[in-house]
Parts: structure tokens; C-alpha cells; sequence
């Protein structure tokens, strides 16, 4: 016995009234049992279910369906997504998808993400996946739909051509059918495109933590050439100073490598330079003139007040300023509008809760204010309410400075300590063996420890991930 998957094309009216515990699990597919026999598969009916129990049955039909053979391998496409694909010469190797989750962990050795994931099964003999981990997903979404497509009209055995999502055990086409013209297009749900926003712009700014093996650990020279470059650019073409922000702090992240305290004056220059970058982003900017090092003058133009609706860009321009004690520029970036940040529709609600709390208590707002918006931040950030952050990154990365900040504002010494060093091991729990820059320095508790240390919180110098000259402020200089 074993659980199937079947076009909705071969369950005719006659064939339902024979099957009536069949059912529809997606656009297209009905999930059904079927006995395997030496030369055949025959289709259980009500009567085949009855007499062998439906509860038995249903455990004996998943098991038999994971143990049937089948051959994994990755497909990697130049420029694309990795697509997972698993095929074989059983009748059921399809059906497996009603149980990805279970599948992922046999052939890859990894669990899904909590987003689930991106899967199509065009024929009886044939399904490939893609884990709905990081941006690549918009990439996945198009080439598995071209893959899918291809493998159907080239069969044997056809199930469907749509793509699908695997979400919690369910399956939801995202593929959308002309009728009228019989074309194909891809309509996923609101809940999805928000997921898929979000990683997005997670991934491009170096947020999700992807392994050595797949991206090489940038280098210093090579970080600081390019962000050169890109503030050389603003003087022809203001509209990169997002990119030049984003260079400056990889490069900040990058110099720790080698300076993990941060006490050489090229790192201090590279932590000032993504200080300056950020908050001229986000306020605009007076001309001014620095160094990078000694052989780099860099100059930034005067540019006009045009903060860009990017929320988590704002905190990193406010962690950068409170860790370098740029207390003018916290100032000034605390003044930016929230209802700007509000217009980025990459984020969940939690993350502009907790801008409005930092904007209250870094602006002296009262007490109660700031108690307020710290607990809608937290109720914000419970697992049933995220819609645009994996779960993983929320708990061991994000949420962390709301945890230490809520001891930091009880002025709890002992709490601080204890939240601390579970912030920093989550934090190099999270990055591993990552390449990112971002796994170098846990940036939004480093904010964090640098508030504490100025209100007189006792601080182990030695921890990881936070340079000990920034959040001692030995080595802070000021700016001109």
C-alpha cells in the first residue's frame, strides 16, 4: 500500500463513487491509496480502505511511500537557483511531495525552512524542490516553472505542470491557467510574496547566513576599492549612496577579521566611513572630506535629506552611530519620519515597532512610551505573526537587541550579562562557517553593549563578535 498522488483528470465521476475518501490536496492533484502489485497499480476504493482500517492504512501508506528508492541530485544552473530533483523509475516518486519535509531531510540531510518550500511534480517518476531559504527563491520560482513545464509535455506519466509551495504539510499551486488562451502564469499568495520580499532584501543586504563553500570571505582591499569607488560615483550619481553605505559596512564588518578589537586606526576609518555613509543616507549631509585608510581621501557631496523607505538600513545606520558614539547623528536619525520607514513593505510589523521604541528612548520620550512600544515590539515578533522573516533569523539575530535593550532599560546588571552572552552565541550559532561579513561582528547587540557600558553595566571585554575598543570607546575619535 501507498499513498498517491493522481491528476484530477483520471478521478471521472464513476471512478469518485468507488473513492469518495480520494481528496483534492491541490489545484490538480487528489491524493488517494494504491496497492503496488508485480505488474500493475490498482487504486483503493471505500471498500479496500474499510476493510483494511483507515488508520493503518494511512501510517502503512506513508511509510511504504518514503522507503520506495529513488536518485537525488542537485541542479545547478549558471546564474540561477539550486533546484533539488529526485526521480526514479517507481510510480510513486511524485507522491513523495505530499511529505517534502521528510524527503528534504533523506536526500539533502537538511531540514526545510519553516517557509517551506517551492516544488512541482510534472510526472509520476519525477519532483524537484527548492527551499524557500534566501533571494534566490525568485530565481527558483521562474526556472522550476520552465523545468515543470518541459518535463510534463515530455512525460511518460504526467501529473501537472504547475509549481507549487509546500508550507506545514499543505500544497498551494501558485500557477495560474488561462482557460481561454491555456497559458501558464505564476500568481503566488499575498503571504508568500511577502516571504519572498523579504528574503530578498535580507539576502541582498547579507543578512542570511550562507556557507563558506558558497561564497568566498570578502577581501579588505577588494571592499575598500569598491567603496572608493562608489562615493567617487556620488558626484554624477547621487542614488548610490545605498550601495556605498552597504559597501562601507562590509567593509567594517571585514576589517574585525584581522582587528577583532577594532584598535587599527584602516579599521576605525572603515567603521567611521559606514557611520558617515549611513546617516547621510538617511539625512542628508553637509560636504565633508575623510580618510580610508592612508591612501584614500574620500569626499562626500552635499546632498539633500531623501531617507529611502528601508527599515532595517535605518537600524544599521543607528547601531553603526551609537557604537561609534555619533550622538549629533543618532539625533538626527531618530528624526527621520517613521511613516517613511512605515512604506517598506519588506519587513514585519515587529521591525518598525522596534524603531519607534529606539526613536522614543533615544530621544528622551517618557517612560511609559517607551514600555508601550517595547511591548508591541515583542508581541509584533511572536513566530505567528512574522510574515516576511524566517523564523531562524528572528530569534537568534533580530530579535536580540529588543532582548538586551529590554534589560538595558530595567537597568538589570545581572540579566544584561546573562542576554548578552546568549546573543552572541545565537549569533555565532546562526553564521557558523558563514562567508558574510555580517557574521563577523553581531552589530545590533554591539549597539546595545555600547548603551550599557555608558550607563555604567559591567562588561566582560573578551566577548565574541564585539570589538572591545568600540564598546569601551577607546579607540571612538570624533567627527569633524
Amino acid at each position: 500500500m501507498h499513498a498517491r498522488l493522481l491528476p484530477v483528470g483520471l478521478i471521472t465521476p464513476e471512478v469518485a463513487g468507488g473513492m469518495r475518501y480520494a481528496r483534492v490536496v491541490a489545484d490538480e492533484l487528489v491524493f488517494a491509496y494504491a496497492l503496488d502489485l508485480p505488474t500493475s497499480v490498482r487504486s483503493l476504493t471505500d471498500g479496500d480502505v474499510e476493510r483494511a482500517g483507515a488508520e493503518e492504512l494511512g501510517q502503512a501508506a506513508r511509510a511504504n511511500l518514503m522507503r520506495v528508492p529513488v536518485t537525488y541530485e542537485e541542479i545547478s544552473l549558471e546564474g540561477h537557483a539550486t533546484l533539488h530533483s529526485v526521480f526514479g523509475d517507481s510510480h510513486f516518486v511524485a507522491s513523495k511531495a505530499l511529505y517534502l519535509g521528510e524527503l528534504a531531510r533523506q536526500v539533502t540531510g537538511e531540514s526545510l525552512p519553516s517557509a517551506g518550500a517551492l516544488v512541482v511534480v510534472p510526472t509520476r517518476h519525477l519532483l524537484a524542490f527548492h527551499p524557500i531559504a534566501d533571494g534566490s527563491v525568485v530565481d527558483a520560482l521562474n526556472d522550476l516553472a520552465a523545468y515543470a513545464l518541459g518535463a510534463y509535455e515530455d512525460g511518460p506519466g504526467r501529473l501537472s505542470p504547475r509549481v507549487y509551495w509546500w508550507h506545514r504539510g499543505g500544497l498551494t499551486s501558485l500557477t495560474v491557467v488561462d482557460e481561454d488562451t491555456r497559458t501558464l502564469s505564476l500568481r503566488p499568495p499575498q503571504h508568500l510574496l511577502g516571504l519572498i520580499k523579504g528574503l530578498v532584501r535580507l539576502d541582498r543586504a547579507g543578512r542570511i547566513a550562507v556557507p563558506t563553500a558558497d561564497r568566498e570571505v570578502p577581501d579588505p582591499a577588494a571592499l575598500t576599492r569598491a567603496t572608493v569607488e562608489s562615493v567617487a560615483g556620488l558626484a554624477h550619481d547621487p542614488s548610490g549612496l545605498g550601495d556605498a553605505f552597504a559597501s562601507a559596512l562590509a567593509l567594517a564588518h571585514v576589517r574585525c577579521v584581522a582587528d577583532p578589537r577594532a584598535c587599527d586606526v584602516v579599521t576605525w576609518d572603515a567603521w567611521e566611513t559606514a557611520v558617515r555613509l549611513g546617516s547621510a543616507l538617511f539625512t542628508g549631509a553637509e560636504p565633508a572630506q575623510w580618510y580610508l585608510g592612508e591612501e584614500n581621501t574620500l569626499r562626500l557631496p552635499a546632498r539633500a535629506a531623501a531617507p529611502p523607505a528601508d527599515a532595517r538600513a535605518w537600524l544599521d545606520a543607528v547601531y553603526l552611530a551609537l557604537a561609534c558614539r555619533a550622538h549629533d547623528r543618532v539625533a538626527r536619525l531618530c528624526g527621520v519620519p517613521l511613516e517613511t520607514l512605515r512604506q517598506d513593505d519588506t519587513v514585519d510589523a515587529y521591525v518598525l515597532h522596534w524603531i519607534d521604541t529606539l526613536q522614543t528612548y533615544l530621544t528622551g520620550g517618557s517612560r511609559d512610551a517607551v514600555v508601550e512600544k517595547l511591548l508591541a515590539t515583542m508581541q509584533a515578533s511572536l513566530p505567528e505573526t512574522l510574515t516576511h522573516s524566517p523564523d531562524e533569523f528572528v530569534n537568534r539575530v533580530d530579535y536580540q537587541p529588543v532582548a538586551l535593550f529590554h534589560r538595558l532599560f530595567t537597568r538589570d546588571h545581572e540579566a544584561f550579562g546573562e542576554v548578552l552572552a546568549e546573543a552572541l552565541a545565537e549569533h555565532g550559532g546562526y553564521w557558523a562557517q558563514s562567508a558574510a561579513p555580517r557574521a563577523r561582528v553581531a552589530l545590533g547587540p554591539l549597539a546595545m553593549a555600547c548603551l550599557a557600558h555608558d550607563q555604567g553595566f559591567p562588561l566582560d571585554p573578551e566577548l565574541p563578535h564585539l570589538p572591545g575598543y568600540l564598546v569601551d570607546g577607546k579607540r571612538v575619535e570624533s567627527f569633524s
